[in-house]
């Protein structure tokens, strides 16, 4: 089966960022599958393709992946402006992919939202390429949580939400709460797995801790570790408040580690100077294979998210299951699926949101027991092998994507009850 994988900020392990559509796309290949990937150009340099002047864009072989990176260079410091535009742009070159490379199936992932107009523009064309939408955030449902208001933008995320759900085979959610908002808005029988995010067990390892050797680290400091975006639905204020409530009470002992870039860092950086916040320290991004080595010598891992309920039940970080597979203690900042995952497992600490002082007692909670932290960190690698090995997790996305490309093929349709083995 040739199959069209639209991801606009497709990740390998020498980038930096999560690499879910490199490891799906690798097990697509290893069940005999072709796969061509079409991206974004802000991780091309990093994978070395060469450049197609005829095309006017970047391809070549990646570990047996086709890749097509445009050259739309994106950063999430960009104003919504811009990232509006190049989104709309990266959408509508891929259009003119979908109709002009073969496939037997197409398969786009969010976010951005946009990502599903390829295949919304080949069912209304007509084709019979089945089109399986990948939802990694509810539309618009998270921007209006976190304060837009614009009608336009909120108008045309709803219709294009609705649209990909019409038009789409199929689609694939990264958490409960989207699996439940895909059903409730897409047609009646629309085929929908659950497929979270998952653990690299081979890569996030416990056996990989070593003393941290990062600028800023004191000898014998407990550190908290958060990896990942700096935005503002990642909501790191309320570390700098925990930070500041632990600096009140004297414990130099305790330092927080933020590691990643945003919109929001230089303004988290700003405040943490102002406020004299010395205990913590941030650094940029770092490539998949040496983020494992850091998250591993962490002595718990931070699952930080802004107080918006759309989150609960309604994300799947990467850095969660970072931390588990690398058995870390986490502590989270705010209920949902993954507060209740660490609660029944005995792997963390769940703390009310807006809430330093018992983030603090947390951190030092964690700090005052090595025997304590050991203990969840055996749980956390337990959950994570039992439950999110990424292996097992690609295997069941070969699975769903072969069972709707296998149907398309005879002229029948998936329906949800004949996939219920891959929810």
């Amino acid at each position: 089966m040739r199959v069209l994988y639209f991801h606009q900020h497709f990740v390998t392990p020498s980038g930096t960022g999560g690499t879910r559509s490199y490891e799906f796309a690798r097990a697509l290949i290893g069940r005999g599958h072709r796969v061509t990937m079409i991206c974004g150009q802000h991780q091309a340099d990093r994978m070395n393709l060469p450049w197609d002047d005829r095309r006017r864009w970047f391809r070549g072989d990646v570990d047996g992946i086709d890749v097509i990176a445009l050259p739309i260079p994106y950063s999430n410091r960009d104003s919504l402006v811009r990232r509006a535009t190049l989104f709309l742009r990266f959408a509508l070159r891929s259009v003119g992919i979908a109709f002009r490379e073969r496939s037997d199936l197409l398969f786009a992932t969010s976010t951005p939202l946009t990502a599903g107009i390829p295949g919304i523009a080949l069912q209304w064309a007509g084709r019979r390429t089945p089109f399986v939408f990948e939802v990694r955030d509810l539309w618009p449902e998270l921007p209006r949580a976190l304060g837009m208001k614009n009608p336009v933008l909120l108008g045309g995320m709803s219709i294009l939400e609705w649209l990909s759900y019409r038009c789409a085979t199929a689609c694939v959610g990264l958490a409960p709460g989207i699996v439940e908002g895909i059903r409730r808005r897409a047609p009646r029988g629309r085929p929908v797995a659950l497929i979270p995010n998952g653990c690299d067990l081979d890569l996030f390892r416990p056996d990989a801790r070593r003393p941290l050797d990062l600028p800023g680290i004191r000898p014998g400091a407990f550190v908290a570790g958060f990896t990942g975006a700096h935005g503002l639905a990642n909501g790191l204020d309320a570390v700098l408040d925990a930070a500041a409530e632990l600096k009140r009470r004297g414990r130099s002992d305790i330092q927080l580690v933020l590691i990643g870039d945003g919109n929001q860092k230089d303004r988290l950086v700003e405040r943490a100077s102002r406020d004299g916040l010395d205990n913590v320290l941030f650094l940029p991004p770092v490539r998949k294979t040496e983020i494992a080595r850091i998250t591993a010598s962490f002595d718990c891992g931070m699952m930080i998210l802004a107080n918006v309920p759309a989150f609960y039940y309604g994300t799947s970080p990467n850095k969660f299951f970072d931390y588990i597979s690398a058995g870390l203690p986490v502590v989270c900042n705010y209920p949902g699926w993954l507060s209740e995952l660490i609660t029944e497992n005995a792997c963390g600490v769940v703390v009310a949101p807006n809430d330093p002082a018992a983030f603090a007692d947390a951190l030092c909670s964690l700090a005052a027991s090595a025997e304590g932290r050991e203990a969840m960190g055996r749980r956390s690698r337990e959950l994570a092998a039992a439950a999110f090995g990424r292996e097992a997790l690609a295997a069941q996305f070969v699975e769903f994507i072969e069972r709707i490309g296998a149907a398309a093929a005879t002229g029948a349709t998936a329906t949800a009850e004949q996939l219920e083995t891959v929810r």
